[in-house]
């Protein structure tokens, strides 16, 4: 079975500084892993790599056997760690949007987490709250029947409540041959979704393991194990 999502010694340099050196992943269809690691660690530049926004300085990134390329991104869908979307648009003009730039948005899954919300679909973005911009923005990534999702950061900087809302709408929205791999630092919040992590430290990867393996092996949850490797 062809990996999903999969780096051969991939790196990456801006000028002298190297931010990945040497990674090697390879994740099988079906994964929820969290790619965890400090801030710096390189977590944004790995998904800005495998979403084809960044080329590597050596190695290969590829999706579903494929570099990034016009194949490539008909797979993935991207939530970057920001909110991009154009706050002049109401809700039912950035679904209209979504329906026209990607073949895979499926409208009805978004209008029915749209409902779920229970929001306005005439409201202009600009006129939400942050957390409420981030469920929407995240409804229309979840909306895609993609192969990789890549989910930069996606409960940072919002509340409790708004946290539980993006993991039970990622858990409940992907494809189950598919992938996703959410970048986080909030381990403890995330852990309860995962099949997967991914500890990454310095730009490189400390460890490949499954959540099951590290609370038999070292008797801790995810958190606390990580929490234990990148003591300072």
């Amino acid at each position: 079975m062809t990996a999903t999502f999969e780096c051969r010694d991939l790196g990456k340099s801006f000028g002298s500084t190297q931010a990945l050196r040497n990674v090697n992943i390879s994740i099988a269809p079906g994964r929820v892993v969290g790619l965890l690691g400090p801030n710096g660690s390189g977590k944004t530049t790995l998904i800005k790599l495998a979403n084809g926004l960044l080329s590597p300085s050596h190695g290969e990134v590829l999706i579903c056997g494929e570099e990034p390329g016009p194949e490539s991104k008909a797979l993935v869908s991207y939530l970057p760690d920001k909110t991009c979307m154009p706050m002049w648009m109401n809700v039912e003009q950035l679904m209209d949007f979504f329906q026209d730039f990607y073949a895979d948005f499926d409208r009805q899954r978004a209008e029915t987490m749209l409902d779920r919300l229970g929001l306005d679909r005439k409201k202009k973005l600009r006129q939400m709250s942050k957390g409420t911009k981030e469920k929407v923005q995240l409804i229309m990534v979840m909306s895609r029947k993609a192969k990789l999702y890549l989910l930069d950061e996606p409960i940072g900087g919002v509340d409790p409540a708004t946290r539980d809302y993006i993991l039970d709408t990622i858990i409940r929205n992907y494809d189950p041959e598919a992938v996703v791999l959410i970048s986080t630092h909030l381990i403890s919040d995330v852990e309860k979704v995962l099949d997967e992590v991914l500890f990454i430290n310095q730009g490189q990867i400390a460890l490949q393991a499954s959540v099951d393996d590290i609370r038999q092996q070292y008797g801790k949850s995810v958190d606390e194990y990580f929490r234990e490797v990148f003591k300072c």
